[in-house]
């Protein structure tokens, strides 16, 4: 039994009976799809901002051109068990179940980078589009992590600075790949988190797109109370965790704080084998509760 196991041993999880899917709110029946082929208009009024692929490629995250990489196969198969959750028969137990946190125990341990990962092989897929969001306000890094300046987002709009969440929501050069910074700091940053607005903002994210995954980069778990609470609104959590670096106590705890009825997933990163780039390094998913 490895340490994931072990951890997962100690969860006390329950799953939720079957019900109905809820029903489409108003404004999702009112967003036209797209034609065969297309990409799926999203809201935005964020602006533009263009990501380097060819040095984010070289930076060794998952490729955007037709180039096989070893990294696209390995967040391929992590996403098909997201993407499967998100919108198989599981679907019907979990609340929220294409809202994707993407956590750890510690600070370092990898999660914006699986995140980022993530976000980039699900905008691949032909009919989905993806929703990137910086809810570590505490140590923003998603816009460092693709070399572009930090500017308006998350906190500018749980502040009511803006109106609307489309309000901060980017258009990228990657077509069916939308991103919310994390904007400003403030002395009220994790209290804002676990606010009633974003609340409502998760909500919407949810609700307004059938075809729409939400990855949402949250700060680690541990010492962070609002972490647990952005759990329970979602309906999937990615605990990332770094082989021979996280420490098993730390995974349990973690694991203690969220909530048992989410589908609850692991990625090793930083795994030792052999691979075909020389690296040493992969990427590994391990499922929790599904």
């Amino acid at each position: 039994m490895n340490t994931i196991e072990r951890a997962l041993s100690k969860q006390n999880a329950g799953k939720k009976d079957d019900t109905d899917p809820a029903p489409i709110p108003e404004a999702e029946k009112s967003a036209a799809p797209a034609s065969p082929g297309e990409p799926k208009k999203m809201d935005s009024g964020g602006g533009d901002i263009v990501i380097d692929l060819v040095a984010m490629e070289e930076k060794g995250f998952v490729s955007t051109s037709a180039e096989r990489r070893q990294i696209n196969e390995e967040y391929r198969a992590i996403k098909r068990k997201i993407l499967d959750n998100a919108f198989g028969a599981l679907s019907r137990s979990l609340t929220n179940s294409n809202i994707v946190m993407i956590t750890s125990s510690r600070p370092g341990e990898g999660k914006t980078f699986t995140a980022v990962n993530l976000a980039l092989s699900i905008a691949l897929e032909q009919d989905k589009t993806v929703l990137l969001v910086d809810a570590d306000v505490l140590r923003p890094n998603i816009m460092r992590t693709l070399e572009l300046e930090n500017q308006e987002g998350l906190m500018e709009y749980l502040l009511s600075e803006k109106k609307d969440i489309s309000e901060v929501m980017c258009n990228t050069n990657v077509p069916n790949l939308r991103i919310i910074a994390a904007g400003k700091t403030h002395h009220l940053s994790t209290e804002l988190l676990a606010s009633e607005r974003m609340y409502e903002a998760v909500q919407e994210f949810a609700n307004r797109y059938t075809d729409r995954v939400v990855i949402i980069d949250t700060p680690p778990l541990l010492g962070i109370n609002e972490t647990a609470i952005l759990a329970n609104l979602a309906g999937q959590a990615i605990v990332v965790t770094e082989e021979n670096s996280s420490r098993l106590a730390d995974i349990q705890q973690s694991v203690s704080q969220l909530n048992p009825e989410i589908a609850i997933g692991f990625v090793v990163n930083k795994a030792q084998k052999s691979s075909s780039d020389g690296s040493g390094y992969g990427y590994y998913y391990y499922g929790g509760k599904y």
